[in-house]
């Protein structure tokens, strides 16, 4: 394990990423890969498969003189923001795959995710030793969802049911795998040597397609050598013309060191990658946070990127001092003095330091913004007392995790906490718990129902009262009708020759408007109108509190004639998924009594449909779930508020037992 010394001394300093649906073998990888260069996470002993991550994981380690930061990527898609922001800071991108070309669909997000980011990657087939079906047609399943031409690096060798080996394309060399071993240097099978001659022709051909040199010698017949093929290799991929495509079983560490190899060999250098960020090679030091993170005692970790420079411990930052620099050598913490240009660290207390944060002379660079939210709780405290922490805990939770938030519904006074998902907020809610100590009561949200009238009244309201002095007098007569739509409240005086003196009118009015926060059902009434026609008063009695009074007695009397209409809000609803599963959207969505507007091809997401609907707000808390559920997990959706409606009797009449009974 090199010590902080060494690690000055080690050069070009690079990160990759290790991106990949759930379940497809990222996290033993990211440990493969890290006991292949000398470094292991685990404790002796544990044969154990690695936990599923469900955030990004920092890993260091060298290889053959060169150090290497590694990022183990959370495959569930409501991580996928994580997944975003590792992606920008990185110099390449493993994408691991399952061998299972049905499978192949959920990688359309993260291959999304690398095309926005114009960022080189390799893909890596995973659990080879389960392969089944022919590399050939899970090659053309993953193309399908590829942005970039996927070139074979290698071609499986199989002995019966059992991917034995391989031949690696650009040398020509068949190995056979040893488990937790060097891959044994064997003479090519016959079997496989046609396949194998195919494929290799194939690489060339797509290698000459971006040289013209290379070109040349395809024509005229002459065979390329493997240095030339290596090297244009390295170039195609930098350029991002092509992605190289190979194959290992990872828990038996099949395959490992090859692919080491070739990210040694191919994964560009970090000057590299800021010069395609726009990042000018002399300057101040430079970098960019990733990912934050608060971490016990050790107290705020910001991760970063260093694109430039030198940031050296207890350096000033963006007018705040740096308070350690670490990097993560297995399961150990490592201080070191200084990070240099190409390092991916954690910096100690930047405290205002925000994830995205470019730390550097005011200079500015793209990061991703996080998703709306898809799927919300309201959450609470059981003793008020710990509201204070709540609310501080969550600043810090939301620093973590920027694609969590929180709102305080005004209309229903939950406090929402919302995400993307189920996991989502279930591991948040966690983090409350083991981080902070908080317990937390969580509940579906409340729906914004809102309240009208049908038809026009008159009400007569009076406040009589006498207690011994000043007693309270105030008379009214109202006039309560139905407004269009949208309209609002609107409140009329037509008092003459002053019944109702000028100075109690403003009462009136306000008193009006109060009474509309909660209706017969319980909730806010809109659109409705209120006409002040007539009424008394007592020179002595009468005050601006009798008057609000008796209003809001004359308006709840009113309001309960005016045949009372539930609403329920309407949201606008995109869903986006495969269009294999189209159908199952709109299923799920009329099943949701949701009404159709359309649908038609996303754009820049070849293969996948919108489908635009209406739908009722008390139709949305579990729609994500559902939607995943009926689209292999991909499937997703926005949605705003669209208008209100008039809800269906049988809806407003459980509404309505459930005011009555409370």
């Amino acid at each position: 394990m090199p010590n902080a010394e060494a690690h000055t001394r080690l050069h070009a300093p690079r990160a990759i990423a290790l991106v990949g649906a759930y379940g497809s073998g990222k996290t033993t990888l990211f440990e493969a890969l890290l006991a292949a260069a000398g470094t292991r996470l685990r404790h002796n002993g544990d044969t154990k498969p690695p936990e599923p991550s469900t955030e990004t994981r920092l890993g260091h380690c060298t290889f053959l003189g060169d150090a290497w930061a590694l990022l183990d990527c959370a495959g569930s898609i409501e991580f996928l923001h994580e997944t975003a922001s590792a992606l920008a800071v990185v110099d390449l991108a493993v994408v691991v795959v399952e061998p299972d070309p049905a499978r192949v669909i959920a990688l359309r997000p993260i291959f999304h995710l690398l095309e926005q980011a114009k960022l080189p990657f390799i893909v890596f087939i995973n659990k080879t030793d389960t392969l089944k079906a022919a590399p050939r047609d899970l090659v053309a399943a993953l193309q399908a969802e590829a942005d970039l031409p996927l070139v074979l690096r290698q071609v499986p060798i199989r002995e019966g049911e059992v991917i034995a080996g391989y031949v690696d394309l650009v040398s020509e060399r068949a190995y056979r795998y040893r488990p937790h071993m060097r891959s044994e240097l064997i003479r090519m099978p016959a079997m496989i040597a046609a396949a194998e001659a195919s494929a290799h022709e194939a690489l060339v051909d797509t290698l000459a397609d971006h040289d013209d040199a290379l070109l040349e010698k395809v024509i005229d017949g002459v065979i390329p050598t493997p240095n030339e093929l290596y090297e244009q290799l390295h170039k195609d991929l930098a350029a991002r013309h092509l992605a190289e495509v190979m194959f290992g079983a990872a828990e038996r560490a099949n395959g490992v060191l090859r692919l080491w190899k070739a990210l040694r060999h191919d994964t560009p250098a970090h000057a590299v990658t800021a010069a395609r960020h726009g990042i000018e090679p002399d300057g101040p030091p430079l970098a960019q946070i990733f990912k934050t993170s608060y971490a016990g005692q050790a107290g705020k970790l910001s991760y970063a990127r260093i694109w430039r420079g030198t940031l050296r411990d207890g350096a000033g930052v963006n007018n705040q001092r740096i308070g350690g620099i670490v990097r993560f050598p297995g399961q150990d913490i490592q201080k070191i003095p200084e990070a240099v240009a190409g390092d991916l660290v954690a910096l100690g207390r930047l405290d205002s330091m925000a994830t995205g944060t470019v730390l550097g002379d005011g200079e500015t660079l793209p990061f991703p913004a996080p998703p709306a939210p898809v799927y919300a709780l309201a959450i609470a405290t059981p003793d008020r007392k710990d509201d204070v922490k709540l609310s501080t805990a969550l600043q810090k939770l939301f620093e973590e995790d920027p694609s969590l938030s929180m709102n305080r519904d005004a209309e229903t006074g939950d406090t929402l906490l919302a995400g993307q998902g189920e996991i989502h907020l279930h591991r948040a809610i966690e983090r409350l718990a083991k981080a902070w100590g908080l317990t937390l009561t969580t509940a579906r949200p409340r729906v914004r129902f809102k309240e009208t009238i049908s038809k026009a009244v008159h009400e007569h309201a009076r406040l009589k009262r006498q207690t011994g002095g000043h007693g309270q007098f105030a008379d009214v007569k109202l006039y309560l009708e139905p407004r269009t739509r949208g309209q609002g409240f609107h409140f009329t005086d037509q008092i003459v020759g002053g019944s109702v003196p000028r100075q109690y009118i403003p009462a009136v009015a306000a008193a009006a408007e109060e009474a509309m926060h909660k209706g017969p059902f319980g909730y806010p009434v809109v659109d409705v109108g209120v006409t002040l026609t007539e009424g008394s008063f007592h020179a002595v009695d009468s005050s601006d509190m009798a008057f609000r009074s008796a209003t809001r007695a004359g308006i709840a009397e009113a309001l309960a004639k005016a045949g009372p209409v539930l609403l329920e809000p309407i949201h606008r609803v995109k869903v986006s998924a495969p269009n294999m599963f189209t159908a199952n959207v709109q299923r799920l969505l009329t099943t949701r009594r949701g009404q159709i507007l359309g649908y038609g091809e996303k754009p820049g997401w070849a293969g996948w449909d919108d489908t635009e609907a209406l739908l009722p707000e008390t139709e949305m808390h579990r729609l994500i779930l559902d939607l995943r559920s009926q689209t292999a997990g991909l499937g997703t959706f926005t949605h705003h508020f669209e208008h209100l409606t008039e809800a269906a009797s049988q809806l407003a009449e459980r509404i309505a037992r459930e005011a009555a009974s409370q």
